[in-house]
């Protein structure tokens, strides 16, 4: 029997060892459920086996399939940058890089002034849910003001 691994690092994110593998996953910025599924299947891990259970050459493996994707026959649909706006290319973006790419997209949207950079800018919903009812007071609580009896 192997020696159980109570943290394994897996895209540069410390994984739980005493979870199933497929959840573990899910705490990798980038990485959900059926990109975890297709990375399992990819590198041929059992969907099943505890984080901790690995063995050495199934994180590596494993490792590799989630840092590059594209290369390891990922499909182009599983990747969650298509058709960069700059490069033009797919990618799949995991952690700071992602949150970076995502900040950049949210400056350059404002900056050129679009419909999605504006609702950004002002804090208002940006894919056309009604702001009627819900998503109010982004800034906190504000209270009914009762006005002070002076005596």
């Amino acid at each position: 029997m192997t020696d159980f691994k109570h943290i394994i690092r897996i895209g540069n994110t410390d994984l739980d060892g005493n979870k199933n593998i497929l959840f573990a996953m899910n705490k990798i910025k980038g990485v959900g459920v059926p990109f975890a599924k297709m990375a399992l299947s990819l590198s041929g891990v059992d969907t099943n086996k505890k984080a901790g259970n690995l063995l050495d050459s199934e994180v590596e493996t494993l490792n590799e399939v989630v840092m590059n994707p594209e290369e390891n026959g990922a499909p182009a649909w599983m990747l969650n940058r298509r058709k960069d706006y700059e490069t033009g290319e797919d990618k799949h973006l995991l952690g700071p890089d992602l949150e970076f790419q995502i900040q950049q997209d949210i400056k350059r949207m404002s900056k050129t002034k679009s419909y999605r950079g504006l609702r950004h800018q002002w804090g208002l919903t940006v894919r056309g849910q009604k702001t009627r009812s819900n998503f109010r007071n982004k800034s906190g609580t504000l209270g009914v003001n009762k006005k002070r009896l002076t005596e």
